[in-house]
């Protein structure tokens, strides 16, 4: 799929859901550490509160950071997930001074859940609004517990959920990607992206991992302190069973990686709606027959 040259991916105006972080209207933001959140969830905010705190008024200035970060949520009915989401992680995107757009990529219906070709799908989908060059993908279901915890890109891929409550705040295992993690544009091109074919539960992690390292690069992470995140308790998705072919399909990485990526994502885009606080795209991912 082409999705054009940077020159031609610029939009002529800002999105409703980004936020342009303008050195007057910023200054004032600082990163606290360790937010403190107990087991339960805070009362939210007024939506009317939270829009006036997202939507920056557009002062004169530069942006403070030279990084412009899209952040790709892949979703299906997690509704009451999405509001805890966007009511914690605008305020810390904002402490950290980015420039940013969130994407709530939609799979429509009720066929087997794909989360990478829907990280794929907002990529391409957040580069045809503006010129990010910062993507992090993330779980609706998680939040970070520390907002030093930085929202940005690095010289190599960065895995930013390193130390989850589910898993007693330890690394599972030391090639795990998934949860949440950032890539540049030009590591997202090196490894073709993710994976199409992870039709379940499982595996387009591990897949992007083994992608990273045949691609020369290696996962950096904060620490395991800086690197905490909160899981909202859930049940499994239906039709989000774990997928039986994953285990091997993980060992067709090296092969795969050129011909089942970005160079070969094909969907169809039902609706794009665009909200103060995000731009929610509901997508048809061509899920196969059987």
């Amino acid at each position: 799929m082409n999705w054009g040259p940077r020159s031609e991916r610029i939009s002529r105006g800002m999105p409703w859901s980004r936020n342009t972080c303008l050195t007057r209207s910023c200054a004032v933001w600082k990163a606290v550490g360790n937010l403190r959140r107990g087991t339960k969830w805070q009362a939210l905010e007024k939506r009317s509160t939270m829009e006036r705190m997202v939507v920056m008024p557009l002062e004169g200035g530069k942006p403070v950071t030279k990084s412009m970060v899209a952040v790709i949520i892949p979703f299906r009915n997690r509704y009451e997930h999405l509001t805890h989401w966007l009511h914690y992680l605008h305020p810390v995107l904002m402490r950290q001074q980015l420039d940013y757009g969130v994407y709530v990529i939609n799979q429509d219906g009720d066929g087997v859940f794909n989360r990478a070709k829907l990280m794929n799908i907002g990529f391409v989908e957040a580069l045809k609004e503006y010129d990010y060059d910062c993507f992090v993908f993330s779980d609706v279901d998680l939040v970070p517990i520390d907002d030093r915890n930085l929202y940005r890109c690095s010289d190599h891929p960065r895995h930013l959920s390193v130390a989850v409550d589910k898993f007693n705040f330890i690394l599972p295992y030391a090639t795990i990607f998934g949860g949440v993690s950032a890539l540049s544009e030009q590591q997202f091109l090196k490894v073709n992206g993710f994976s199409n074919t992870f039709w379940g539960w499982g595996g387009e992690d591990d897949d992007m991992s083994q992608r990273i390292s045949y691609r020369g690069m290696f996962i950096s992470r904060p620490d395991s302190v800086t690197g905490r995140y909160k899981m909202i308790q859930h049940e499994r998705d239906s039709h989000n069973d774990p997928n039986p072919r994953r285990v091997q399909k993980l060992r067709e990485t090296y092969f795969n990686i050129i011909k089942d990526g970005l160079s070969t994502l094909s969907y169809t885009v039902r609706e794009i709606r665009k909200d103060l606080l995000y731009t929610f795209v509901t997508v048809d991912v061509q899920v196969p027959a059987g």
